[in-house]
């Protein structure tokens, strides 16, 4: 239940689509838990993991920073990358920082807590699984390729993301915060390296069955070439049904607002399109539609953090 007009909500995925949705939220309620995919495995988070063995922290950085409590001058701190210097060049502050203190306080939970006290976060940020994962992929013609990165670059169309090893356990607090939550939402980010890896973890699929809250997809404005060339929003819903073998989704939040010609044709270069609704397939599923302009008044085609928020709290109000 909501408690003095704050909702209880999970946010589930990785990447820049979830600190963007979670700067959004942070306004209207502190009773959020952002779950974050862990299989980086490029840039600074990359190299972190590789040299010394630690979970990939830019996502869990990325998040804490968006549901800091004002944007500050140590919010900046965190998210500097170092332009020059001999192991240095390439990383970002926050993600030393939340090495450190993962060494210093005995773990990374804690470090996440102790960085959270610092920043003043509104929520709870919790990587999916604390084991150390890699994501593998089954292409449409047969073969695996290996590795985030890897599987992005790749050319080929996925027909399947799978974690390795593939028992990997989730952080128990997951679990709780999925079974007492008034609304668990899905995305937006990448759907094959952020938000389906997480439903992946060993429960996790489970406790979304048994959830009471609604489940809410929010889906991409935009494709993403190498990993949704050509997908509609019933595409997304279609491969997220396939991976956790049964539909669980309520809701769909697709954008209806206008991307202006310059944003489309830089886009273009990119072979990435707006993703079309699709509604009739949508329907056919089950699935309750939400169409809001989400589009944000940035360089480029993402979501704007407040109306996408304002569309989640309609939702639930």
């Amino acid at each position: 239940m909501a408690k003095n007009g704050e909702y209880r909500i999970v946010v589930i995925g990785g990447g820049t689509g979830l600190s963007v949705l979670l700067k959004g939220l942070k306004k209207y309620t502190s009773r959020l838990t952002a779950i974050v995919t862990v299989t980086d495995d490029g840039g600074s988070s990359g190299r972190l993991r590789a040299e010394m063995g630690v979970l990939p922290p830019g996502d869990i950085r990325n998040c804490l920073v968006a549901l800091a409590e004002t944007e500050t001058l140590m919010d900046k701190v965190f998210q500097h990358r170092f332009q020059a210097g001999n192991g240095l060049q390439g990383h970002t502050l926050g993600n030393l920082l939340l090495v450190a203190m993962s060494e210093i306080a005995g773990g990374f939970i804690s470090a996440i807590q102790e960085v959270s006290k610092v920043l003043a976060v509104r929520g709870v940020v919790l990587p999916a699984t604390l084991e150390p994962v890699v994501l593998a992929a089954t292409m449409e013609n047969g073969s695996t390729v290996v590795g985030e990165t890897r599987i992005r670059e790749h050319e080929g169309k996925i027909e399947r993301i799978s974690l390795v090893p593939d028992q990997c356990l989730p952080v128990p607090e997951t679990l709780k915060a999925i079974q007492e939550a008034d609304a668990i939402i899905l995305g937006p980010g990448s759907l094959y390296t952020s938000i389906i890896p997480n439903l992946l973890v060993k429960g996790v699929a489970e406790s979304l069955t048994e959830a009471k809250a609604p489940l809410i997809y929010v889906s991409n404005i935009m494709t993403e070439k190498g990993e949704t060339d050509g997908f509609t929003a019933a595409d997304h819903l279609q491969a997220i049904k396939r991976h956790l073998n049964q539909q669980l989704i309520d809701y769909v939040i697709v954008n209806s607002g206008v991307i202006d010609e310059d944003r489309l044709s830089r886009y273009r270069q990119e072979k990435a399109i707006p993703v079309s609704p699709a509604y009739e397939e949508i329907q056919a599923m089950g699935i309750k539609i939400i169409k809001r302009d989400l589009v944000s008044d940035d360089d480029v085609a993402w979501h704007d953090s407040d109306k996408l928020a304002r569309a989640v709290l309609a939702l639930l109000d």
